[in-house]
């Protein structure tokens, strides 16, 4: 076939091209040993890393979904590219010169291909780029000025400008060999009783994705007679842009975003602007549509959202009704989170941009330092609507907020956010929790949020966030003697799962490992009366443990180590508050507070330094 790349050629881009370079522009990996590296699958969702990449020997496998192979197969599945298409792109990136069998490249069929697209995006950016320097671009400039952008932020950006005179880019593409079809299919140009820029006199913001190709635009209305009246205009959905799985900024904030397991999702492009000049790197926005299932993928996969302690995304919204219908909209998705969900909301109301022009880059940061969890914002702003002196009006505020409690899919969190529901409203917690229950009987939850089977509840034993936790309780199960004198000082903190703490609290109500027999998990699997916690005790009593036979040292590591992630979380959970404690202020709180904090670490130490010793 003519046109074909040479084997040699594709042999030496396969060796040249890293993949796990690759990966990593489209998902966070982790060193998982052995020379492996493990994240989130972008070929399916998941909430337990099973994506593993081998650099050494340039493959990728799946074991949640079986996808697999080299850098080619990896960049061809996720950019829907042909095999041609992917290694010329490849080679481009490593600096190879393809050579082709019998006379050159022959033109792929089924219209413009993904190369042409992107390269049509690329050099009109550049073009865009330069128009923002010329005299018809100074309200386009003088907007910029007014929110607080010199020309070098509109030249890190990428910010341009497109003329008003309709057919200006059209012919400068023309110029650079660009055909109807490729400029039409790439939403540059639109097509009516002829073809026309599809953008004109607007301020542009290039839309990359996450490995730096131009793919889209955002176009901001600046002249006061412009025809079209919608502020914001972006790029239609084409072969390479998908408005939702796209988000602004990502080529610059996702190495941030993966060093610091925190994205900050904001609401515009001046937005991402600001925040990132204010020293917030982790800042990204949708591209005029909410955030949605497939954003938080792509953040997931960046954040690397499996791992205990791992992944922080915080909300930015405006203060009005607006924001607040945002903010149950993101709260209705925040379980595709294994991490916290947080909110930042300036008290009057403005936006990240508005506040750095007005108060400076450190009021930016400091936004974001005092955000609170989602839930508990999406909570008060429920209950805020009630007159809560009437015992009435408390009543009604705990029935609303009680069928918001009932989309929470995670049970185990149920009885903590009803808990703090009642410490808001001024009412016993039993009272809330029976109004949970109530709404959750009349179907007031979400069909995706609805009671399921008892199964359901419990634990994943592949979650590998749970691994400690769940061997551990094997070990109670199946070794009762041999963790007698070790898991004294566990207690049921230790345990994050509702399921394992309420069995561990079922091990102590059956009187502990101390008084455990040879029939120790039938007669404990008798008294508990909830079935799935007799389901569990039967799982952990057949499951294989890591070790056949476990001696003193792995009973210890274990233990402490399952310890030690306890003394990680209250580590996390105190360094978060002093975050948002004015030490001026608070002076008092906040030695307490450090002082706590010191002492933890040293506990950490030690339960570290056990661990290690029992190896």
């Amino acid at each position: 076939m003519a046109g074909r790349i040479k084997d040699e050629d594709i042999a030496e881009v396969r060796e040249k091209t890293r993949i796990d370079d690759v990966v990593s522009s489209y998902v966070t990996l982790r060193n998982a040993g052995g020379g492996s590296m493990k994240g989130l699958c972008p070929f399916h969702d998941e909430k337990s890393a099973s994506f593993h990449v081998t650099p050494s020997r340039g493959f990728y496998h799946c074991f949640g979904c079986g996808a697999g192979g080299d850098v080619i197969n990896f960049v061809m599945e996720m950019d829907g590219l042909s095999f041609s298409e992917t290694v010329e792109r490849l080679a481009e990136k490593v600096g190879i010169q393809l050579r082709y069998e019998e006379g050159g490249p022959a033109r792929p069929k089924g219209g413009p291909q993904r190369p042409r697209l992107v390269e049509a995006h690329k050099v009109t950016a550049q073009w865009y780029a330069e128009q923002l320097a010329t005299p018809a671009a100074l309200q386009a400039r003088q907007f910029l000025d007014s929110r607080g952008f010199d020309a070098d932020a509109a030249a890190h950006f990428g910010v341009g400008f497109s003329p008003r005179g309709g057919e200006d880019l059209y012919r400068h593409l023309q110029k650079l060999g660009f055909t109807d079809d490729e400029v039409v299919t790439a939403g540059l140009i639109g097509r009516g009783r002829g073809l026309y820029d599809r953008f004109r006199g607007r301020l542009m913001w290039p839309i990359r994705d996450s490995s730096g190709d131009v793919i889209g635009f955002g176009a901001r209305r600046i002249f006061d007679d412009d025809r079209i009246e919608a502020k914001y205009l972006n790029t239609p959905e084409t072969p390479i842009y998908k408005k939702s799985q796209v988000l602004y900024g990502i080529d610059l904030a996702r190495r941030e975003i993966a060093r610091s397991s925190q994205a900050v999702i904001v609401e515009g492009y001046t937005d991402v602007m600001a925040c990132h000049l204010a020293g917030v790197r982790t800042a990204v926005a949708t591209c005029g549509t909410a955030f949605g299932d497939d954003h938080a993928r792509v953040v997931r996969r960046l954040l690397h959202d499996h791992d205990d302690f791992r992944g922080e995304v915080i909300f930015t919204f405006d203060g009005d009704e607006a924001g607040q219908k945002a903010a149950l909209r993101a709260f209705e998705g925040d379980q595709v989170f294994a991490g916290q969900t947080y909110v930042a909301v300036e008290p009057t109301g403005m936006d990240p941009c508005d506040l750095r022009l007005k108060s400076g880059d450190a009021e930016v940061r400091e936004l974001v330092a005092r955000r609170v969890p989602l839930y508990r914002f999406v909570l008060a702003n429920v209950v805020q609507r009630y007159d809560l002196d009437r015992a009435d009006g408390r009543i009604d505020a705990m029935r609303e907020a009680a069928k918001l409690v009932t989309a929470i899919r995670d049970r185990s969190k149920v009885d903590a956010f009803a808990r703090e529901l009642a410490g808001m409203l001024g009412i016993e917690p039993a009272d809330v929790q029976r109004a949970v229950r109530t709404a959750a009987s009349r179907g007031a939850a979400p069909a995706d949020a609805a009671p399921r089977p008892q199964q359901a509840d419990l634990p994943d034993p592949r979650d590998p966030r749970l691994y400690l936790e769940r061997e551990t309780l094997k070990l109670v199960v199946q070794h009762p003697g041999a963790v007698r004198s070790t898991v004294g000082d566990v207690d049921g903190t230790d345990f994050t799962h509702g399921a394992y703490r309420a069995l561990w609290t079922a091990v102590g109500a059956a009187g502990g490992v101390a008084g455990a027999d040879d029939q120790w998990a039938a007669r404990l699997r008798d008294s508990v009366e909830d079935a799935r916690l007799k389901t569990l005790v039967s799982q952990l009593a057949v499951e294989p443990l890591r070790a056949r036979e476990p001696d003193q040292a792995y009973v210890a590591q274990h233990v402490h180590r399952l310890r030690e992630l306890t003394a990680m979380r209250r580590i996390a959970e105190l360094k978060s508050k002093l975050q948002r404690t004015n030490p001026v202020d608070q002076a008092v709180d906040y030695n307490r507070m450090f002082g706590e904090l010191v002492a933890l670490e040293q506990h950490r130490r030690s339960l570290r330094e056990k661990a290690l010793e029992s190896q």
